[in-house]
């Protein structure tokens, strides 16, 4: 997990409200490495650990309704690179043409046993080969489609000098995001101005913090989410 010169960033990430985190960023040299090597492990260790569940899992995704078992929707990583995310397919197939990029609460494109997915966060788990890939990170802003990223203000784009997360403290705030924008006439708008600034402005302030003990603190905190117990 390098950062690129200044000089190779995309034109767009090449502003005044960018640099002061590269810059930041610049001086935590060892700390980005360590926290590659450890998505690198925690990928592995994960991806052995939790092989059963996946068969299982992606079994009954093929058997609930009609549609592959992933999803692969193109997301924008790190240096506005865009990715192909991994994901267990929790809606009908080809939902993303039909409806907004968001989910709202009683999402009618929702299937069955995509609900219990998402309660407990389990469709996430195939983004532990994007780790793997080098596209994600375990913890970090979460990975936006292109359409978002578009409305990103200068600074906003500070996000994207490190690779998109699992999880992070955006995540764990909204986990409720769904039902948030259940009662919007205009959930796009309401994201984007509303919900999306506030969900950049915490990963812009992890970006400040040691890596190792928000990594370490976050990544129970969403555990303690995915099974109810975060107070």
């Amino acid at each position: 997990m390098l950062l690129k010169k200044w000089e190779e960033f995309p034109p767009r990430m090449q502003n005044g409200q960018v640099r002061p985190y590269y810059d930041l960023l610049k001086k935590k040299t060892a700390s980005l490495l360590i926290k590659r090597l450890g998505d690198i492990l925690f990928a592995l260790v994960a991806c052995v650990v939790l092989s059963p569940i996946l068969l299982i899992t992606a079994l009954l995704v093929k058997i609930d309704s009609k549609g592959p078992v992933f999803f692969r929707q193109v997301r924008v990583g790190a240096f506005l690179q865009e990715f192909r995310i991994f994901k267990f397919r929790t809606m009908v197939d080809h939902a993303d043409k039909i409806g907004s990029q968001v989910t709202v609460k009683n999402d009618s494109r929702i299937t069955r046993i995509g609900s219990f997915l998402r309660k407990y966060r389990l469709d996430e788990l195939p983004q532990l080969f994007n780790i793997l890939l080098g596209q994600m990170t375990v913890i970090g802003a979460r990975p936006e489609v292109v359409k978002y990223v578009e409305h990103y203000t200068d600074e906003m784009l500070a996000t994207l000098l490190l690779p998109p997360g699992l999880s992070c403290e955006a995540s764990i705030h909204f986990r409720n995001e769904n039902e948030l924008l259940g009662s919007c006439q205009d959930v796009d708008r309401t994201y984007i101005e509303e919900i999306l600034p506030v969900k950049l402005s915490y990963s812009l302030e992890y970006m400040k913090k040691s890596f190792f003990r928000e990594d370490i603190k976050l990544f129970f905190r969403t555990i303690g989410c995915a099974f109810h117990m975060e107070g």
